[in-house]
């Protein structure tokens, strides 16, 4: 296969069409096609989980694209031409416009994830039946009519069906189809209804809440949508929101309440724009950390705030989706990922399952950036994990000119160029803002890079800077008694306060997160007897890890120093994960034994964990 080389910086803009809807999204360089549109619900028809074998994937591109052995076997001359290519063997390393044809086939498999194929097996089954009427001689109950019917399952019915079934049936002329999840009976409806059946996918995140609604039948998406989520008041992490709980006990309600508008505006938006009954809707599948799913369903989180750090459950029970604020199918349930620590939650074993922590022989080490990282690691045999207080700097909290990944944003810093000397990538294409966390560790990678921040992380003397950058040496000014480094000026005479700046104490705060993530998977390592080099793939997970520049992560020491093609921006593998389990009963129990098979390391109560975050603190 024919590569586009990239040195992992930056971003490319991907302009998708499907059967006339357009949608654009931003990418790092060096992401498929494939993996870029399934990260964003984007339906392309595969069955081989993107290896280039079932030459499915065919997307036409508009933009330079080089054409593969198995493009050469799947497409004419005229159609190569034309920019017929296989979406998981283009790597898209500039802007593109894509266009993807509507699926006309109905898979035997559904590929998630990163890299991951799942055979096609739902909790949700549809059987539909043509019933003989009962007569004096067949005086069979309307139940066992049916259950007998049914040869391949033995579904237990609930109270709902029940109530629903003599009436169904003859107004229907025996002529209905049943609704199963795992083992319930959970509906009977008129006529033959097989074809809709769909299941909602949940991320739920501290800051952003994403649903994926799915066609449970075909294993494809149908509409995705995300928000932020609605506790935010109440904080802008875990620790926060657990204190709130502790110091007014009405918070925890309110909370719950947050969480569950939050769910239902996220279920009503998916329903509507993928033009989806929520009647139709039979499961949801919950990935969050231990902290949101306690809050989500109403359980006092305290425990989880204070040492020992205890949960209530590793396995929360499955309950109605009504029971959350879902107004779905009235016997719709939710299930809820198992989480493996107080802060080693279920969204991190539903990335690991996404993922195939489990299954992979390599040595892999896995990152969630966020306020709190969750930091996983894999030799092949054993899985250790553990999490690190990184702080709220990766989501712009605590930095002066810092604000979420929003239209303003800086999101991309390239400095000393010949022709401008200090490149911007802003969100939105607009006037800039503010900067993010991936601006916030381009900016910091790219002074340390020209020379401008030491190995300690501070600014250089004036005349030093004019030596060594003379380009940038005026960018570094004074706010107050504070060095900064001017990233944008609204004006040219524009004093330092009313700019967009990196400060001193911007620097230290992304020393402080990146040490603590260093030490974190440096301390697994050597659990695992291995050594930095020996690390065979940096999957780098949920929204932050999926826009941050590798090239950076490497520059800065957030990640082992490793070639930038080994750093995988794995996108929102919480969200796959919760789809794998939705769209298969083998995925979803291989999710539970995953409580058995990591093994959680404290690294609060570890002697040596001080000395070695200083270690780590140097760029």
């Amino acid at each position: 296969m024919d590569e586009q080389g990239h040195d992992g910086t930056g971003r490319v803009d991907l302009s998708f069409t499907v059967e006339e809807a357009q949608r654009t999204v931003r990418v790092p360089p060096g992401v498929t096609v494939f993996d870029a549109a399934s990260w964003n619900g984007i339906a392309i028809d595969s069955t081989c989980g993107g290896h280039g074998t079932c030459h499915k994937c065919k997307v036409r591109i508009d933009g330079p694209s080089p054409i593969t052995r198995h493009d050469v076997k799947t497409f004419s001359r005229e159609q190569l031409d034309a920019g017929w290519r296989l979406a998981c063997l283009v790597n898209a390393t500039s802007d593109l416009a894509i266009e993807v044809p509507p699926l006309t086939t109905r898979p035997k498999a559904a590929t998630v994830g990163v890299g991951r194929q799942v055979i096609l097996r739902p909790a949700v089954q549809k059987r539909y039946v043509e019933l003989a009427e009962p007569t004096l001689e067949d005086q069979r109950t309307d139940l066992t009519r049916l259950l007998d019917a049914i040869d391949d399952l033995e579904p237990v019915p609930d109270l709902h069906v029940l109530r629903r079934l003599p009436t169904v049936l003859r107004q229907a002329d025996f002529k209905v189809t049943a609704v199963v999840v795992d083992e319930a009976l959970v509906d009977v409806e008129p006529g033959d209804t097989t074809r809709a059946a769909y299941a909602i996918a949940v991320d739920l995140g501290t800051t952003t809440v994403v649903a994926t609604l799915l066609d449970v039948t075909t294993g494809t998406p149908v509409a995705v949508a995300s928000m932020l989520n609605r506790q935010q008041p109440f904080g802008g992490d875990v620790i926060t929101r657990i204190s709130a709980t502790m110091l007014d006990p009405a918070a925890l309600d309110r909370l719950r309440d947050a969480a569950a508008q939050t769910l239902a505006t996220l279920a009503d938006q998916v329903c509507t724009e993928g033009g989806v009954d929520p009647a139709q809707v039979y499961e949801v599948a919950l990935a969050g950390n231990a902290t949101m799913t306690a809050l989500a369903l109403g359980i006092d989180p305290e425990p989880l705030g204070v040492a020992p750090f205890v949960m209530s459950t590793p396995q929360p029970p499955d309950l109605l989706a009504s029971e959350l604020g879902l107004r779905l199918h009235p016997q719709a349930r939710v299930t809820l990922f198992p989480a493996l620590g107080a802060y080693v939650g279920g969204d991190i074993v539903a990335g690991m399952l996404a993922t195939g922590m489990d299954r992979d022989k390599r040595t892999r080490l896995f990152i969630d950036v966020g306020t709190n990282c969750e930091i996983v690691v894999s030799d092949g045999d054993r899985i250790v994990s553990t999490a690190a207080p990184a702080g709220p700097a990766f989501e712009g909290g605590a930095i002066r000119c810092g604000m979420r990944a929003a239209d303003g944003a800086i999101e991309v810093v390239k400095l000393g160029g010949a022709d401008d000397p200090v490149e911007l990538g802003v969100i939105g294409d607009v006037e800039p803002r503010g900067l993010c966390g991936s601006g916030l560790v381009d900016a910091v990678a790219e002074l340390v890079r020209v020379g401008l921040l030491d190995a300690s992380g501070r600014y250089v003397a004036d005349d030093v800077a004019k030596e060594i950058a003379p380009s940038l040496a005026d960018r570094l000014a004074y706010v107050g008694q504070e060095r900064v480094f001017v990233l944008h000026r609204p004006a040219p005479d524009a004093e330092p306060e009313d700019c967009v700046v990196l400060s001193q104490r911007d620097v230290r705060e992304l020393q402080f997160a990146k040490a603590a993530i260093s030490t974190g998977w440096t301390l697994l390592l050597e659990e695992l007897g291995l050594e930095h080099r020996d690390v065979q793939q940096v999957l780098l997970a949920g929204s932050f890890g999926s826009y941050l520049s590798a090239a950076s992560a490497v520059r800065i020491g957030l990640v082992p120093k490793l070639p930038v093609l080994r750093i995988v921006a794995a996108g929102n593998v919480a969200g796959e994960g919760a789809k794998m389990a939705l769209l298969s009963v083998r995925e979803r129990a291989g999710a539970r034994a995953l409580l058995e098979e990591v093994t959680y390391v404290e690294l609060s109560d570890r002697a040596d964990f001080n000395d070695r975050f200083v270690d780590q603190l140097s760029f």
